[in-house]
């Protein structure tokens, strides 16, 4: 007797939910990314060191991450520019550091950019953002960083949860660039021997945004035999000096990757590259995340916030907008 065949089941394709908007799942259990770019670049960050010399150091290039991460916001193009530098900068920063959570750059002041903030987790998810008064913006087409920020400070925090201790090096914005800027953080806050190249701006594949990193590190970095300090010294001054070559141009070129940049710069200096670091778009927001903000605020505030019966609560990294529904909501008042 002929066994039936029982015919296969259509395929429904998954159902596709925008977790902006209010659904079925509890707000504080709805941890689903926003509608934003899945962008991987692996070879984000570059780190080397120079063989029996007292340097090591970080080549950073978002490539395409960076378009996306800065065209989230309609800045002015300086700010968009001194924000790409922050990333990149907080990007080959969190890589020099052994930790479980974030690492921060923020810069806050009483300029027109009133407060610059990037951090980047541990396996490199990156976001950041620049809070700017636009009435308030040089009419110079390209301000320096401390015409943005004003006065103010700078700060650089890891912070690895609410049980472990969260560490923070404050000083007072002083220099003219983000990378003069960061120089006299680590002058003054870590005592460390450093140089930072930033460069940010669009370019015919969209924006872009670099950094070259140089660290100076006790005797030789354990690397070959020992070397005098007098040979210490001549292998760092000559280190910058190669790095002082470098270009805008060569720094945000995608075409020039960063193993050939590195060997344009350092190849008779004993190059050698460790093993490279992805970066990723990284913002962290969910429908969760925002609710458990909204449940701190009582009644009366909630009521203010509320048009047409509901709240919209704006994500400031990724520019995403969720939408609560007031009725739904129970105050923290």
């Amino acid at each position: 007797m002929p066994r039936a065949i029982r015919p296969f089941p259509a395929r429904v394709p998954p159902r596709v939910t925008d977790s902006t908007e209010p659904s079925a799942t509890p707000d504080f259990l709805n941890n689903d990314r926003p509608p934003v770019p899945h962008i991987t670049v692996p070879r984000g960050v570059q780190p080397f060191h120079l063989e029996n010399r007292p340097v090591r150091g970080r080549l950073v290039r978002l490539g395409p991450l960076a378009d996306a991460l800065l065209t989230r916001h309609e800045n002015a193009e300086a700010v968009t520019a001194l924000l790409g530098q922050a990333l990149a900068l907080t990007a080959g920063l969190s890589t020099a550091l052994k930790f479980q959570g974030s690492f921060s750059l923020q810069a806050k002041g009483d300029g027109p950019v009133g407060m610059l903030l990037a951090d980047c987790t541990e396996d490199g998810a990156l976001r950041g953002y620049a809070r700017a008064d636009g009435a308030r913006l040089p009419e110079d087409a390209a301000p320096r960083a401390d015409a943005l920020l004003g006065k103010g400070y700078l700060a650089f925090t890891v912070d690895q949860g609410a049980e472990m201790e969260r560490y923070q090096g404050i000083v007072a914005i002083k220099g003219a660039s983000l990378a003069e800027m960061t120089g006299h953080y680590f002058a003054t806050s870590e005592q460390l021997a450093s140089r930072v190249w930033l460069a940010a701006a669009p370019t015919p594949a969209g924006w872009r945004a670099a950094a070259l990193i140089l660290e100076r590190v006790a005797g030789q970095g354990g690397v070959g035999p020992e070397i005098s300090q007098a040979e210490q010294e001549d292998a760092w001054e000559t280190a910058l000096a190669l790095a002082a070559t470098i270009t805008e141009r060569e720094l945000l070129d995608d075409a020039l990757t960063p193993d050939r940049l590195l060997h344009r710069l350092f190849h008779a200096e004993g190059l050698a590259l460790a093993r490279p670091r992805p970066l990723s778009y990284g913002c962290r927001c969910s429908r969760a995340r925002l609710a458990g903000v909204l449940a701190g605020f009582g009644a009366e505030d909630l009521d203010h916030m509320a048009e047409d019966g509901s709240i919209t609560m704006t994500c400031e990294f990724c520019n995403v907008g969720f939408r609560f529904e007031r009725a739904e909501m129970r105050d923290g008042g």
